[in-house]
């Protein structure tokens, strides 16, 4: 299966899907079309009876660099990659920026990110979305929306939450710090390091394809029926923030001062 030449989904004999990036050109960057090809790829595995896990990973030299700069340096009157009003719960929970990584958590089979390279911004939000992550010690990773005078709107600031300290949380969102992955596992963002994690999540997933999938399917229906309420109003409200900051004099400075490779000159 073949979703825009952004994703590629193969099952395997042993009822292993394997979702890629395979953006490689732009380092799996997120544009419209990467949203809506991981959107239909989801859609789609939820649908197939004979996928038991699922393996998502990227292609080339990282994981996924986040949001394509292309996409905010178009951004006309507010709206981003065609999107005007962020908080219009078009996808279940959330929009259509939100659907791509949440997605991963509603299917009914267990999802595993396999983190080399880089996993930056939405890229990094997009990894939180599987139910495991495995990531080399070296991969970079950073919550860096800061840094073009955003805030996560992929699910981030829930899963955060999930998974960290409030005071770790708040002090790589605030600065856009860099991290790797010996330090996300500290932080509770990554199950496990290793030098080959795709291989590693391609054994787990394997694992959990030869157990009952009748249990693993429940088991994944109790973990998100514990965080469906508070995730919901959580969504909301990074969209709300969102739709603030979008198109704004500083959020504009921010990508002009990028592009022109200058330090950012702000208004308080």
């Amino acid at each position: 299966m073949s979703t825009e030449q952004r994703v590629r989904v193969q099952v395997d004999k042993d009822r292993v899907a394997r979702v890629t990036l395979v953006r490689t050109d732009k380092s799996n960057a997120l544009d419209g079309a990467m949203f809506d090809a991981l959107i239909d790829a989801g859609e789609r595995l939820r649908q197939t009876r004979n996928v038991r896990a699922v393996v998502l990973s990227g292609e080339g030299k990282g994981f996924c660099a986040g949001i394509d700069m292309q996409v905010l340096a178009d951004m006309k009157d507010g709206s981003i990659a065609g999107t005007r009003d962020l908080t219009e719960r078009t996808h279940g929970l959330g929009n259509r920026f939100q659907h791509a990584a949440w997605i991963w958590r509603e299917i009914p089979m267990p999802v595993i990110a396999a983190v080399h390279g880089f996993a930056l911004g939405g890229g990094f939000e997009l990894a939180l979305g599987a139910d495991i992550r495995y990531a080399t010690p070296d991969a970079r990773m950073s919550i860096m929306e800061v840094n073009w005078g955003l805030v996560p709107d992929m699910g981030g600031t829930v899963r955060f939450f999930d998974l960290m300290r409030d005071d770790v949380v708040r002090e790589l969102a605030f600065t856009g710090r860099v991290f790797d992955g010996t330090d996300a596992l500290d932080y509770g963002l990554v199950t496990r390091i290793d030098a080959d994690p795709l291989a590693l999540a391609l054994a787990t997933a394997r694992d959990i394809a030869a157990r009952s999938p009748d249990a693993v399917r429940a088991l994944k229906r109790l973990f998100a029926g514990q965080s469906s309420p508070a995730a919901a109003a959580g969504l909301l409200a990074e969209c709300v923030e969102q739709q603030k900051l979008l198109g704004t004099p500083n959020q504009v400075e921010t990508v002009h001062a990028s592009n022109e490779r200058r330090a950012p000159v702000f208004h308080d």
